[in-house]
């Protein structure tokens, strides 16, 4: 079994001498084994849960608040994974601070024979997304010579801030001249999702980053768009990105600038990251040739869907038609699944995701852990308790029922 990993108040980290480690699945408290977790892996960070007490294991059994080691603070320590991992167990804490945390993925971690490990699986490799590629000492240079480059591009100064002052990965793509490069298009969204990282109600946490708020041409997406598709590697232009709204919004814009990069090179895989709620509009970028849609969800039942995402002007019904508009195109189909333990791993959430992915035909799911405070959660949906099936088995049930479908956690260039 691991031991409970706890920090002191200037985040020095201890393993407890006479407690277990905890995690939570929803709203119940369980033990962390050393078969539900793995060796903390390269690029993960360990962090102090804000005002969060540790709950571990006694020796008879019993989930028990730690607040003090020999009279210190304790302070409840989680882990936050790199891309190709997915959390399978929150950690286990208790606060009093009624404000949500911030917009992280926090996961249970444990401590055995000098390791720290955590409740995680690794669901995808690509080491493209290590962050040994990215912010490195020659990205300030890249983004000042593109930005005079384009000096004109407003989408290019958006993309420089989100590089430098975000990290943003796909923005620094853009920069690198590489993968995948995310293009923001949209400032308005059609729904109000409770995690969203770049407009957040004021009953949430501060946004973590800034949204657009201007409406780029399709000829700022086409300079940026075409050279980026035609010479960058396995070149993948992506719209719909953390520092906008719904980018089918902007259709008849994102539109005329595909059917013009068609015309300018055939290379690359055009994508866009959407909640597919307006069918009109994805019907527009699926007709002018877009490659691929990458379509979020945190479920297949409509009224988790609402309480999470709190539609504006679509119903849930359209997000089905939307994709399959897509597929009657040829357009390669992804769910970006908000992965949640305690609510992904439901036995009746399972069931509707699976009959969803084989009713549209879908052509892969992703699995993204979403990030927000469990607690915060739970207050707005109903999560699980004794009666989960674990994350690790819904994958794996996933994977048993639909062959074949693809199992992952990053877009991927098309092969034409």
């Amino acid at each position: 079994m691991l031991q409970l990993l706890y920090a002191d108040s200037k985040g020095r980290m201890y393993d407890h001498p006479n407690l277990l480690a905890g995690g939570r699945t929803g709203n119940l408290y369980t033990e962390i084994s050393e078969a539900d977790a793995i060796p903390l892996p390269e690029g993960a960070s360990l962090v102090m849960i804000p005002g969060g007490c540790p709950v571990g294991l006694d020796r008879q059994g019993k989930f028990t608040v730690c607040r003090d080691v020999r009279g210190v603070p304790a302070f409840a320590v989680g882990a936050l994974l790199p891309q190709g991992y997915t959390r399978t167990l929150l950690p286990a804490y208790r606060r009093a601070d009624q404000n949500p945390l911030p917009l992280f993925g926090y996961a249970a971690t444990g401590f055995k024979n000098g390791d720290v490990y955590v409740a995680a699986v690794s669901t995808d490799k690509n080491l493209r997304w290590n962050p040994v590629h990215y912010s490195t000492p020659e990205l300030g240079q890249l983004v000042k010579d593109t930005g005079e480059e384009y000096k004109h591009n407003r989408i290019i100064r958006q993309l420089g801030q989100c590089a430098m002052k975000y990290h943003c990965f796909t923005a620094q793509n853009i920069f690198y001249r590489r993968w995948e490069g995310g293009i923001p298009v949209s400032p308005s969204c059609n729904a109000s999702c409770l995690g969203c990282i770049s407009l957040q109600p004021a009953e949430c946490c501060p946004s973590p980053q800034s949204r657009i708020d201007f409406k780029p041409s399709a000829g700022e997406i086409l300079e940026i768009a075409a050279p980026h598709l035609a010479g960058a590697e396995d070149g993948i232009i992506s719209f719909g990105q953390g520092c906008e709204g719904e980018p089918s919004l902007a259709a008849d814009t994102v539109s005329e600038a595909i059917i013009e990069i068609r015309r300018q090179t055939g290379d690359g895989t055009i994508n866009m990251n959407t909640n597919a709620g307006y069918t009109e509009g994805i019907k527009k970028v699926c007709l002018a040739g877009i490659d691929s849609l990458r379509v979020s969800t945190i479920s297949a039942r409509e009224a988790t869907y609402n309480s999470y995402y709190s539609p504006r002007g679509y119903k849930w019904e359209n997000v089905g038609s939307s994709i399959a508009i897509a597929r009657a195109q040829g357009v390669y189909v992804s769910l970006n699944l908000l992965t949640f333990p305690g609510l992904t791993d439901l036995p009746e959430e399972a069931e509707a995701i699976i009959d969803f992915v084989q009713k549209y035909n879908v052509n892969m799911v992703q699995i993204r852990n979403l990030n927000i405070d469990p607690d915060y959660l739970a207050g707005k949906i109903l999560l699980g308790e004794d009666n989960v099936l674990g994350i690790s088995n819904f994958i794996e049930i996933l994977k048993t029922e639909i062959p074949s479908l693809e199992v992952g956690n990053y877009t991927k260039p098309l092969v034409k």
